[in-house]
């Protein structure tokens, strides 16, 4: 039997805290049954809970602190000395002292990506992180990345994303050699700023390993699911993934004041209700929470802030799968894949 995957997770983090991280990980105990679980945090609050889950309290422990980086702190703020005790930065430290094979949070976004980046050190070749999210699309699902954790980047850095993207579609979507496109202004070679172009040269003229490079993507694509990593910079990716949440809600809101608008649409409603509740599973950002922080020499989850506890349950599930099938195994063995190929390519495309 296989040993367990351990879990060091912020339990102050989120808008909620303690309230649904351990409602959250008693949900995925029980998907899960090989996890265990350290809690960073606030013991007078995380103990009364963890006793209400008596299987989850079996295969947990206690770490306590009552200093929490608050979700407004600028990431500086965070790493001040007082705050190298807080439940965020002892929740990372575990992988590092190797207590724990990955750390998950719902914290404050900045403050873990600089403590993450800080405290585990970068992998080896990876010059800078992604913070790397699961979008639903009208085929399935595809992984995007950079969701803000760079902003710009050069080709050798797309092309690390890409394989750092393409190393997570693998685990999480069961793909041999999963797609991978570079977002840009149009699908037409000549488009796009020069970094974009070296790294599609890169991607292109590179003969094997375990990516199937299809080329430029556009905004649209995304939400098609024409490929199954979107590579892009974070201030782009980040932009998008927030269009993308916006634009959710407001569809949402639009359609409840349409419904409500006069009794036969409030009939329509009821007679439409099961379409209707698959569309909003469809949409939950809770069914698809937990983006991974790729890059850094550790499993680092980040959960949604607003989740409930079913999202947090699903952002310990991401975390599960990259430690089980070996993420950063795969990530190191595809960027030496990509050593060889990496300069070449870009003198001939900046002459072309």
């Amino acid at each position: 039997m296989s040993e367990p995957v351990r879990f060091a997770l912020d339990a102050m983090g989120g808008d909620h805290g303690p309230s649904v991280i351990v409602p959250g990980a008693a949900i995925a105990l029980e998907r899960r049954p090989d996890s265990r679980f350290t809690f960073f945090g606030d013991e007078k609050q995380i103990l009364p809970l963890l006793e209400k889950h008596p299987a989850l309290n079996a295969a947990s422990a206690v770490v306590h602190t009552d200093v929490a980086v608050k979700m407004d702190d600028k990431p500086s703020q965070a790493l001040r000395s007082g705050r190298r005790t807080s439940s965020m930065w002892l929740t990372i430290d575990a992988v590092k002292q190797g207590t724990a094979d990955v750390a998950v949070s719902a914290g404050n976004t900045g403050a873990l990506m600089v403590m993450s980046s800080v405290i585990l050190k970068s992998l080896a070749d990876v010059e800078r992180p992604a913070l790397a999210a699961i979008w639903p699309t009208q085929r399935g699902e595809s992984v995007v990345l950079d969701m803000g954790a760079t902003i710009g980047a050069d080709a050798r850095q797309l092309v690390d994303f890409a394989v750092m993207g393409g190393a997570m579609a693998r685990i999480v979507f069961g793909l041999e050699k999963p797609s991978v496109g570079l977002l840009n202004v149009g699908v037409e070679e000549m488009k796009g700023i020069e970094e974009v172009k070296e790294a599609a040269a890169i991607l292109k003229d590179h003969q094997g390993g375990d990516l199937a490079y299809h080329g430029f993507v556009e905004g649209n694509d995304i939400g098609k699911g024409t490929v199954d990593v979107v590579v892009v910079e974070g201030f782009t990716g980040n932009i998008a993934l927030k269009t993308a949440e916006g634009t959710v809600r407001q569809v949402g809101s639009f359609l409840r004041d349409a419904l409500n608008a006069t009794w036969r649409t409030r009939l329509g409603y009821l007679l439409a209700k099961p379409a209707l509740d698959a569309l909003r599973a469809r949409l939950d950002p809770n069914n698809s929470n937990g983006a991974v922080f790729l890059g850094v020499n550790g499993v680092v989850i980040k959960s949604h802030g607003g989740t409930n506890a079913k999202g947090f349950a699903a952002a310990v599930e991401v975390g599960h799968d990259m430690v089980r099938y070996e993420l950063l195994a795969k990530i190191s063995a595809g960027l030496k894949d990509y050593d060889r190929t990496r300069e070449a390519p870009v003198a001939g495309a900046a002459s072309s």
